[in-house]
């Protein structure tokens, strides 16, 4: 005991008596050993509590990051002729301000003179529903027809279910989609981004999070999988609420980039929280709403979660998180989680590093169950709430889609990924609309495929600005590769040859005014 006496760090040892001595040793002991233990048994749920370094390690003032991911919209069906609404009567008014940025939307030839079999009209808000068109791979091909964009009616116009073709041409105006035109003046869009490759929402949201269609189990599902490559929509294997074939796939996503680093993040979805469990323990999806039109929606769908087809980012029975301070860290929930959970989290001030957000169906935006009256209600309730939020002066949130559901857009999108397979691939000449694709590379990838929306809303976000650089769905993969340092998905993933979203952003000049919208009309609250 001789060492506790003459140790600088304990005086008071010098008039303690030896049993108080002996006492204090012990004490000491046991809880270097007690800390020791703790940390090296709890080291992992420790630091899943902690801020983690990486989390402010940016390359830009951006520290969240939402992504919006809706449901089948070309550039044309929402933007044709912005800045300039029509403004009848009765409907919510909309006037550009001065010096608003031109679009590359549809000129008078193309209104008045379209080479399609019908020219494009304008939708008000009592025509919100409107059928479903054709998006498949090929169909959306043909609709190009090698660049002269004329053959949208016959292609992916949706001539079943007494639906009639010529209503591809379809476009809404600042009338209907109101809010997204106000977005645009406030904040920032692109009027020149793609769908990643050509094809309906799975292909378009495994794009959004690793860049690749590529990989799929089984390697081909007629109409659905060819040569490994998923072309059309299936429900994943690693999912309760699946229906049908299903399938899964190998490689990375940016979910596992992220785990790797340690950051926070979370798929959020409407109507992932199960409704009941069977007696075996699987999940039952069962939650609905009623749209505008009076049609009663299933709330989930299991194809629009592109992280049930990988199994290292899975949660199959739909687990939720242990608690609200893990969302967004590695628990049950395994980063998916319900739409629910992620206002939780921000209400609780634990709004995770990158967020997903897809609304439940009848909001997703989506032909012939959804519409675009109730997807504004989605999108400015969610950025209304977003704009109250502490976390929002360092927070962008994009808003993109996962296809164009075929809808008419008179912009060829440059192929920058080459296919030639003469079952599914728009022929044209001896080469076919997408060439050749190279040795090595994967066919039945031809991209671009159509234009469509993306808005960035943000602080950060250049004011009443049109970014003309080309992007695509993984642009916003890259972007989030690229701001928090996480490294490429590898494997021929569209990220390496990804368009920079930087451009749409100022950080010199960050600006402090908000948009509060009505989430009904989607004009400015007073």
């Amino acid at each position: 005991m001789n060492h506790f006496h003459k140790h600088e760090k304990y005086p008071l040892l010098m008039r303690a008596s030896m049993k108080e001595k002996v006492y204090f040793a012990t004490a000491i002991i046991a809880a270097t050993l007690i800390a020791a233990f703790y940390t090296e048994a709890n080291n992992n749920a420790i630091q899943s509590f902690l801020p983690s370094a990486a989390a402010d390690s940016t390359s830009t003032p951006i520290k969240h990051l939402v992504v919006i991911f809706q449901e089948n919209v070309s550039f044309d069906h929402y933007f044709a002729t912005y800045p300039v609404a029509t403004n009848p009567t009765g409907e919510p008014q909309f006037t550009a301000s001065e010096n608003t940025p031109s679009v590359n939307g549809l000129i008078q030839s193309l209104l008045n003179n379209n080479t399609n079999l019908a020219n494009p009209f304008r939708l008000d808000r009592s025509q919100a529903i409107t059928c479903d068109q054709n998006h498949e791979y090929k169909a959306e091909q043909q609709a190009y027809d090698g660049g002269l964009a004329d053959k949208f009616v016959q292609s992916t116009g949706n001539n079943g279910n007494g639906c009639d073709p010529k209503t591809v041409m379809g476009y809404y105006d600042g009338n209907t989609v109101t809010a997204m035109w106000n977005y645009a003046q406030r904040f920032a869009m692109s009027d020149n981004s793609y769908s990643t490759t050509f094809g309906p929402s799975t292909p378009g949201a495994l794009n959004l999070v690793s860049g690749q269609t590529h990989g799929a189990t089984p390697s081909n599902m007629p109409d659905t999988i060819v040569n490994g490559t998923v072309i059309s929509d299936a429900d994943p294997t690693y999912d309760d609420c699946s229906h049908g074939q299903t399938f899964a796939m190998s490689g990375q996503n940016v979910g596992d980039l992220l785990n790797n680093k340690g950051l926070t993040w979370g798929w959020f979805q409407g109507g992932f929280k199960p409704t009941n469990t069977t007696s075996t323990g699987k999940a039952v999806c069962g939650s609905s709403h009623v749209n505008i039109g009076g049609s009663k929606v299933t709330d989930y769908s299991a194809h629009h979660e592109p992280f049930q087809y990988y199994q290292s980012t899975s949660n199959p029975h739909h687990l939720p998180p242990t608690s609200v301070s893990m969302i967004g860290h590695t628990d049950q929930a395994n980063h998916q989680y319900d739409l629910s959970d992620f206002w939780a989290a921000v209400d609780a001030h634990n709004m995770p590093a990158i967020s997903f957000l897809k609304a439940a169906k009848y909001q997703d935006g989506h032909a012939g169950y959804s519409d675009p009256l109730d997807e504004q209600t989605f999108i400015v309730d969610t950025i209304n709430k977003l704009q109250k939020t502490d976390e929002w002066k360092n927070t962008a949130v994009v808003i993109l889609y996962d296809d164009s559901d075929g809808w008419y857009d008179h912009v060829m999108p440059p192929i920058v990924s080459q296919s030639n397979d003469p079952a599914n691939d728009a022929l044209l000449g001896d080469a076919g609309m997408c060439g050749h694709a190279p040795s090595g590379a994967y066919n039945d990838r031809c991209g671009y495929g159509p234009r469509q929306p993306l808005l960035v809303i943000s602080p950060w976000a250049k004011q009443n600005f049109v970014d003309h650089q080309i992007s695509d769905q993984s642009s916003v993969l890259r972007f989030i590769e690229d701001n928090w340092n996480l490294g490429r998905i590898g494997d021929q993933s569209f990220d390496a040859k990804a368009g920079s979203l930087l451009n749409i952003f100022d950080f010199d000049h960050p600006h402090e005014e908000k948009l509060f919208l009505d989430p009904i009309t989607g004009t400015k609250l007073a």
